[in-house]
């Protein structure tokens, strides 16, 4: 097995990039994570990859939407306000099929906000943010090493369906140090590879294959809803393979929690805590959060009186957490936000005065 190395999160989500192929990085300073382009600045060139910060997120988006139209794997990243501005390029290369890795390291809003941790993004991430019917994988690491082998794994995702990925972390996760596991690293693409690997690409008259022409601008009504039938077909079969989740002690709980990211892993804390006072707890961690897994909340059982979402927000996965429960249940939410992150002691407090309520 590989030694494990002692890393801060936002340095590791960038190693993670560049050993899972990535050749291209565009981006821009903002609060928590300066350090994955300050890491890529340093570190890309030394192993074949090109790094540029851009003057603006905007600027950013549509130099990774270039290049990876041209055929190259490209990571991009930000936070909060600055993957709002982003969203546009999202959904141009969405409807190009272009794909590319994103990763918003979020933090508390509306607006510029604060800089601490926040989970409002849920909306932005899973509903799209941009215009018109588009969807992107969004996935949500709780620990280092999952958001490393998430990073890793997304390259491969997202050039499988041609779209973007997104990976939502947040400020706490990068800026916290772990010890990790770093996987092996994955060729970079050469514009050699590039014709036979992606046949779609952008190329120009080279006589290798025919020109390619990538594009979202279509006039005629019957060849745009046509084109987006097809993305949603696409769409059908992301929701069937990549639903992934992980669910504890649901076969005797008393109360469900919901929870993703770091708020996760405190929350595991209340559990125990909850079981030391009798109070039989489990939790449903979604690991995608679109596709979201609603067949996890089938496995909910009979004995369980309350589901709670517990967010860094004012409630927005709730409304999938609903959706899965289907009126069984009472759904609760407990929350914090402009950066607050909730005591483990305080998710058991506000647990004990719902499960009081329900009397």
């Amino acid at each position: 097995m590989s030694e494990k190395v002692l890393m801060k999160g936002n340095e590791a989500f960038a190693e993670a990039a560049i050993r899972g192929g990535a050749g291209f990085y565009f981006g821009y300073p903002i609060t928590p994570q300066n350090e994955i382009p300050e890491y890529m600045s340093h570190e890309l060139k030394k192993r074949g990859g090109a790094f540029i910060q851009a003057e603006s997120e905007l600027a950013a988006v549509n130099m990774a939407y270039g290049a990876a139209a041209a055929g190259g794997r490209v990571f991009i990243s930000s936070s909060s306000p600055g993957i709002a501005l982003m969203q546009e390029g999202i959904s141009f290369m969405c409807s190009a099929e272009v794909p590319a890795v994103f990763l918003n390291a979020s933090r508390g809003g509306p607006g510029v906000g604060g800089i601490q941790p926040g989970q409002a993004d849920y909306f932005q991430a899973t509903r799209g943010g941009g215009n018109g019917d588009y969807q992107v994988p969004v996935f949500a690491p709780a620990t280092t090493q999952e958001a490393i082998d998430m990073i890793y794994n997304a390259f491969a995702i997202a050039e499988k369906y041609r779209n973007p990925v997104m990976v939502l972390a947040d400020g706490m996760m990068g800026q916290m140090m772990e010890p990790v596991v770093l996987p092996e690293e994955k060729p970079r693409l050469t514009s050699e590879m590039i014709p036979e690997e992606k046949p779609w690409a952008i190329s120009g008259n080279t006589g290798k294959k025919p020109r390619s022409v990538i594009k979202s601008l279509r006039l005629q009504p019957d060849d745009l809803e046509n084109h987006v039938e097809k993305l949603f077909e696409k769409y059908g079969i992301m929701e069937k393979e990549l639903v992934d989740y992980e669910a504890y002690d649901l076969e005797d709980a008393e109360v469900v929690f919901v929870a993703f990211g770091t708020v996760a892993r405190l929350v595991m804390e209340s559990m125990e805590m909850l079981r030391e006072k009798g109070i039989k707890a489990g939790m449903i961690r979604p690991k995608s959060l679109w596709p979201f897994p609603y067949e996890a909340f089938e496995k909910i059982s009979a004995n369980t009186k309350a589901v709670i979402s517990v967010e860094l927000s004012m409630g927005q996965m709730i409304h999938d957490v609903k959706m899965g429960v289907q009126g069984r249940l009472p759904v609760e939410l407990i929350h914090r936000t402009g950066g607050i992150v909730p005591t483990s002691i305080e998710v058991v407090e506000k647990t004990l005065k719902i499960l009081e309520g329900l009397k």
